[in-house]
């Protein structure tokens, strides 16, 4: 059975996992980390924050002295999503700091919760720490809190997130993630390549670069170079592949300068994988949606990355039933996704955002109708899905290793494969001796819509 449905939601990080014991008598701090990757690695940079003050890191709330929780407002369901959760640390513990996107709506939280302790913005990290030391002041003891030099850690050891700008320029109707994180602020590429650095020198096999727009990676620093790195996206690639790790890029906009990009996927520098959120095919939806580069020939520019680099998968994300979308429209993204035959597809049934401009729009699609479109677009994704699949069987490819059950069963993935948002690949015999994060070739023996299953390759 695949372990991926079509209902699985693109936006949302893997569960942060919380391995360190505290010791006793230290002060101890839970995070519930909500939303997107990006949210994931501000719960981690707040963790290594208070764990280099002293603080322990609680896996759940009764061993808490008070909890963090991140938020999203993606979404009006992902803000209900994060009321309910401050709601159960509010009732399992009662000491709840809130922070993370929802965040820039605090009327909005303290009016469902009003006794929370606090409430940040999100990368508002300096404001969660002062919270934090109001609610349980630090007791650090320098001989035995010792933080490693990559910091906490919320993925499995052997990957990691890897931010590289906060915000976004782009003013799309449906999305109000710029009014709550910002424009676009890049970090410089030598402080980029020199956190990878630290990241592959501990143990990481796999680098996910993620930003809210990857293809604008250091336009508002006018792509300054500093240190011998360049802030581009392409020379960033290009740095990271060098470190010896997976590098898979995350939230690409298809602009003409990403062709750049793939014959670096093409030489082995980094994965040949692209995410790139299409949201719509028709023009007129896309129009309504103001989305940027609306008019490129998105279909023109796919054929000429698999022109350079045979093997690149194509991963994006779309918006069935947005304010105006007509059958026709509809019937348009079916026969370009026909057309695109993309290797990994998610999609959202559109709602409505408090503050996005979206709202406003005319001509609203029925809910029902939403619905019936969403199920049409997944049964036709998940068939090109399985006929895209059904073609790797008896092909070989390098798997990384994700986790390994009681059975002995291996968790992997290839490098068509992010975490958690794609598919995995099992390998069910020969596994000993097999550890997360070990790179082994195996070939593909079964198929399904969204998985793959393989047997073990001796290395020559």
């Amino acid at each position: 059975m695949s372990s991926n449905p079509p209902d699985l939601r693109p936006d949302l990080a893997p569960a942060p996992r919380f391995g360190e014991a505290p010791r006793d008598g230290q002060p101890r701090i839970g995070m519930v980390s909500l939303g997107c990757p990006k949210a994931l690695v501000d719960s981690e940079r707040i963790l290594t924050r208070l764990r280099a003050e002293g603080y322990g890191i609680s896996p759940d709330y009764a061993g808490a002295d008070a909890v963090i929780v991140n938020t999203c407002g993606f979404l009006d369901s992902a803000k209900a999503e994060s009321l309910e959760a401050i709601g159960e640390a509010m009732a399992a513990n009662g000491r709840v700091i809130v922070t993370g996107c929802l965040g820039a709506e605090p009327d909005y939280i303290t009016g469902a919760h009003p006794k929370v302790l606090a409430v940040t913005g999100p990368h508002q990290y300096e404001q969660v720490l002062d919270a934090v030391h109001a609610a349980v002041p630090p007791a650090p003891d320098p001989f035995v809190d010792l933080l490693p030099a990559s910091g906490v850690s919320l993925t499995p050891r052997h990957y990691s997130y890897l931010k590289i700008s906060e915000g976004c320029n782009h003013k799309c109707r449906f999305c109000i993630i710029p009014d709550m994180r910002g424009r676009l602020v890049s970090r410089p590429a030598h402080a980029v390549v020199r956190e990878a650095e630290r990241l592959v020198a501990a143990g990481v096999r796999e680098l996910l670069v993620i930003s809210q727009d990857t293809s604008a990676y250091g336009v508002d620093i006018r792509h300054a170079e500093e240190r011998g790195h360049r802030a581009h996206m392409t020379d960033l690639a290009r740095d990271l592949g060098g470190l010896g790790a997976w590098v898979r890029l995350h939230y690409v906009y298809p602009y003409p300068h990403v062709r750049e990009v793939v014959p670096l996927m093409a030489e082995g520098l980094v994965l040949p994988y692209l995410d790139i959120p299409f949201q719509h095919s028709h023009p007129e939806t896309l129009k309504r949606m103001a989305r940027p580069a609306h008019g490129e020939k998105t279909l023109e520019r796919i054929a000429e990355w698999r022109a350079i680099c045979p093997d690149i998968t194509l991963r994006s994300t779309f918006i069935v039933g947005y304010p105006g979308e007509t059958e026709e429209e509809f019937a348009h993204l079916l026969d370009w996704l026909d057309e695109a035959q993309l290797d990994r597809v998610g999609c959202f049934k559109y709602e409505n955002v408090a503050g996005a401009r979206s709202n406003a729009l005319p001509d609203h699609v029925p809910e029902e109708v939403k619905a019936e479109r969403w199920a049409r677009f997944m049964e036709k994704a998940q068939a090109i899905s399985e006929a895209r699949l059904a073609a790797k069987v008896g092909t070989r490819c390098e798997v990384i290793v994700d986790e390994i059950d009681a059975e002995g069963v291996a968790t992997c993935r290839t490098k068509a494969d992010a975490p958690e948002i794609d598919g995995n690949l099992f390998i069910d015999e020969d596994t000993e001796g097999l550890s997360p994060g070990d790179i082994v070739t195996v070939e593909v023996d079964e198929a399904s819509e969204y998985d793959l299953w393989g047997r073990r390759i001796a290395a020559p």
